[in-house]
C-alpha cells in the first residue's frame, strides 16, 4: 500500500464503535466481509495508502481482537475504546490524538468502505483556507414535506438547496477538538459538522463521490457480494498440539475434566484437543496461531480455560464470513481410553463453537507404545476443520 502521495501532519480517525446489527450480520458491520474483506479494512486500507497517519480508530468494548484482525499488517493503526454515541466517540478518539499533534484530522465512519483517493485530496486541499470541509452530493430526487405521521403529502422542498453529506469531514485538528469538549448539549450531533458549526466553525463543501455509500442493510452487502466477493465457497486448516503429562495437573481433554493419574502440563489448562482445533480453524481462515492470539509470555492466559481460544476463534471465522462445515479431532495417547468420554467431549466443543453436535467429530488413536505418546509421557492431538461461506 506504498504511495508516492503522503500528506504529514495529517491523522485520521475511524468511527467503528456501533453495534451495526440491522444489517443482518453476524457481526457488527463494520467488522463483516463485504467484497471479500472486512468493512473496516477497506476505509482504513486506504487512509494508509493516501500517506495518512496515524489512524485511530473507535471500536466497541470487548471488540479488540476482532477488529486488530480486521487490520491486520496495517501500519499506523490504534484502537480506542468509543463511547455510547458516535460524538463522544469521535471526542475520545480526538483527544486520543493529543500526543501526536496532527495539524489536520480527517474523520470517517467505517460503514463508508469505499473511500475513493480524490474526496482525500479535495478535503485537505479546502483546508488551505477553511477550518473545515464535508464531502456532499446534490439531491437528485424531488422532496416533499410530512407532518408528523401523516400519510398525505405536504409542501414541496427545494432539492437545490439541500446536499447529502458524506464522510470523511476534515477539520484543523485543534479546532474540531476544542469544539467536541466545548459541546454542551447531549452528545448526539448529527455529524462532525454540525459541532464545528456550533462552534462558530465555517465548513467548505466539496464533491463527494456515489462511491462513499454507507452500508445499512443486508441488501447492501448483498449487493457488494455479487460484485466483487472472491472468497472461496470452502476453506480449510489443520492443526496439531502436544504437551507432557505430569504428577499433579488436571487432565483436560476437548473441555471436559477427566480423572487420571497425571494431566496435562501447559500456560493454560493444556487443553492439546482444543489447541489443535483452534489451530485448524484460524488456518482455514489465515488469521495465524493460536500462540498469536494468546502468547504462552502473557500472564493473563496463567491456567486459563482452552474454551475460551475455541470461542474466540469462531468469532474470528465468522467475522470472515464463514460458518463451521464439519471439525474432526484426532486425540493421540496410550491412556487414559477416550471411548467413554467421546460423546461429552464433542458435545462439549459443540456448544463452545455455537454449532450442532453433528458437526463435530471425536476420535482417539495410540502410536502403537512407539514414541513419547506410547511411552505415557505425553498426549497430541491433531485437528481439521472445514469452514463454508456463509
Amino acid at each position: 500500500m506504498k504511495d508516492d502521495t503522503t500528506h504529514p501532519g495529517v491523522a485520521a480517525l475511524v468511527v467503528a464503535a456501533g453495534q451495526g446489527l440491522r444489517a443482518g450480520q453476524p457481526v457488527p458491520k463494520q467488522f463483516a466481509l463485504w467484497r471479500g474483506k472486512p468493512v473496516l479494512r477497506h476505509s482504513v486500507e486506504a487512509l494508509a495508502a493516501a500517506g495518512i497517519h496515524p489512524i485511530i480508530i473507535a471500536i466497541p468494548s470487548g471488540a479488540d481482537a476482532i477488529a486488530q484482525a480486521c487490520v491486520a499488517g496495517i501500519a499506523g493503526v490504534r484502537f480506542i475504546t468509543g463511547g455510547d454515541s458516535r460524538q463522544q466517540s469521535v471526542c475520545l478518539g480526538l483527544e486520543a490524538l493529543a500526543g501526536d499533534a496532527p495539524r489536520l484530522v480527517l474523520i470517517h465512519d467505517a460503514a463508508r468502505p469505499v473511500l475513493p483517493r480524490p474526496v482525500i485530496e479535495r478535503l485537505v486541499a479546502a483546508l488551505e483556507t477553511r477550518p473545515g470541509a464535508i464531502p456532499v452530493l446534490p439531491v437528485v430526487d424531488s422532496l416533499c414535506h410530512v407532518a408528523g405521521d401523516s400519510d398525505d403529502m405536504g409542501p414541496a422542498a427545494r432539492r437545490e438547496a439541500l446536499r447529502r453529506v458524506q464522510t470523511p469531514q476534515a477539520f484543523h485538528y485543534n479546532d474540531i477538538l476544542a469544539a467536541h469538549q466545548a459541546w454542551a448539549d447531549t452528545p448526539m450531533a448529527g455529524d462532525d459538522a454540525q459541532v464545528a458549526q456550533a462552534h462558530g466553525l465555517a465548513v467548505a463543501l466539496v464533491d463527494g463521490d456515489e462511491a462513499l455509500h454507507k452500508l445499512t442493510f443486508a441488501s447492501d452487502f448483498a449487493a457488494g457480494d455479487a460484485q466483487g466477493d472472491t472468497r472461496p465457497p470452502v476453506r480449510m486448516g489443520t492443526g496439531y498440539d502436544v504437551h507432557r503429562l505430569e504428577d499433579g495437573e488436571e487432565l483436560w481433554l476437548c473441555g471436559v475434566k477427566i480423572e487420571h493419574h497425571q494431566g496435562l502440563a501447559g500456560h493454560s489448562d493444556a487443553d492439546v484437543a482444543i489447541h489443535a482445533l483452534v489451530d485448524a480453524l484460524l488456518g482455514a481462515v489465515a488469521l495465524g496461531d493460536i500462540g498469536q492470539h494468546f502468547p504462552p509470555s502473557d500472564p493473563q492466559w496463567k491456567g486459563a480455560a482452552s474454551d475460551r481460544f475455541l470461542a474466540h476463534a469462531m468469532t474470528l471465522v465468522r467475522a470472515a464470513g464463514y460458518e463451521l462445515g464439519n471439525a474432526d479431532v484426532t486425540i493421540i495417547c496410550e491412556a487414559p481410553k477416550i471411548g467413554p468420554h467421546r460423546a461429552a467431549m464433542q458435545a462439549r466443543l459443540a456448544a463452545i463453537m455455537a454449532v450442532p453436535e453433528a458437526l463435530v467429530s471425536v476420535k482417539a488413536t495410540t502410536t502403537e507404545r512407539l514414541g513419547f505418546t506410547g511411552r505415557g509421557q505425553g498426549i497430541a492431538a491433531q485437528a481439521a476443520a472445514v469452514v463454508l461461506r456463509a
